[in-house]
């Protein structure tokens, strides 16, 4: 039969994610999913374990490029609306731009100025949680389009880089769950 109807754990479907050290430059260990992507049962084991995570979000909002593999997924198994953070000049119509430190570097994404039109209850997602500030940006944003934040949701944490620690100070009231931590 063309289809394995077998169901992957959560744990085996991690295993999947490779580490590639010294990119995108050195002192960097960049934790390469593309793996895992390819690998229909580990893809879907990962949505599937993110999908029971949501609870009253309407919209399911994924940060470029990885974050919104993911979130588009889940939207789609969870039958509920999908809204891109994109990167700068990326997104046609109007938006608010956020820029972001990340540990190598700078950037700036963007957000459709109504994507969450009538104050939306929402859940942000990506794929890794270090120093926090593409979350932080994507979060600045979806307040600032009118947004209720319920949740994030990672597929890793890196816990030694400080973002739980950076987002949960200035956003105490917003949830942080990630999948895995090193």
């Amino acid at each position: 039969m063309w289809w394995n109807w077998a169901v992957m754990n959560l744990k085996t479907a991690l295993t999947f994610i490779r580490d590639i050290p010294d990119y995108p430059k050195p002192g960097i260990l960049f934790k390469d999913i593309t793996p895992l992507l390819a690998d229909g049962q580990a893809f879907q084991a990962v949505v599937d374990a993110f999908s029971v995570e949501i609870r009253n979000s309407e919209i399911i909002a994924g940060i470029e490029a990885r974050g919104f593999i993911f979130a588009a997924a889940i939207a789609a198994q969870t039958q509920r609306g999908f809204v891109p953070f994109r990167k700068s000049g990326k997104l046609p119509y109007k938006t608010y731009g956020a820029k972001y430190g990340l540990e190598y570097g700078q950037d700036e994404i963007e957000v459709h100025i109504d994507s969450f039109a009538g104050g939306k209850t929402i859940t942000i997602v990506d794929d890794v949680l270090a120093t926090g500030g593409t979350i932080s940006a994507a979060i600045e944003l979806a307040l600032l389009a009118g947004a209720k934040i319920e949740s994030v949701l990672v597929l890793f944490e890196i816990a030694g880089l400080g973002g739980r620690e950076s987002l949960s100070n200035k956003y105490p009231e917003i949830e942080i769950r990630s999948l895995v931590s090193s």
